[in-house]
């Protein structure tokens, strides 16, 4: 079940968000769909329809992500939150590698991030390799959420 999220704050999430995915970074203007706005804490566990509480997302790391908030990151096996686009910095959880193609977990919650979402899935490196020759890619939006 959908949930209205006003037009204005969509229009402050996509700004924030520079109309990129909050967790694989894809620019929605390279793709073919429209992206979707996320509860972070999903409305199941109660998480509320706020601009604290959404971000953008791309529509295949949305489907992964799920109602999930605390995943097993693969080093350890431990259950760790994902990564909270609104609370949590970027660039101290993941950093661009292979030529800006992957994107690599630096902490628990990256790690475990980037194998939930599937990230680096075959395909998204693959388009990703292209936006790079194509000069489009990585998206320029800065280190936080």
């Amino acid at each position: 079940m959908s949930v209205y999220v006003p037009v204005d704050l969509q229009r402050e999430i996509r700004a924030q968000f520079a109309n990129c995915c909050a967790y694989c970074r894809t620019a929605e203007e390279l793709t073919v769909v429209t992206f979707e706005f996320e509860h972070i804490a999903p409305r199941s566990s109660g998480g509320e329809t706020v601009l604290e509480n959404l971000c953008l997302a791309f529509p295949t790391c949305n489907r992964f992500k799920a109602d999930r908030t605390l995943v097993p990151d693969p080093a350890s096996g431990r259950n760790v939150p994902l990564f909270h686009p609104q609370r949590d910095v970027w660039t101290e959880h993941f950093a661009w590698a292979e030529g800006a193609t992957e994107i690599a977990g630096l902490t628990a919650i990256g790690r475990a991030t980037v194998a939930t979402l599937h990230i680096n899935r075959r395909q998204l490196v693959r388009i990703r390799r292209m936006w790079c020759i194509m000069g489009e890619h990585p998206p320029d939006i800065g280190g936080g959420g």
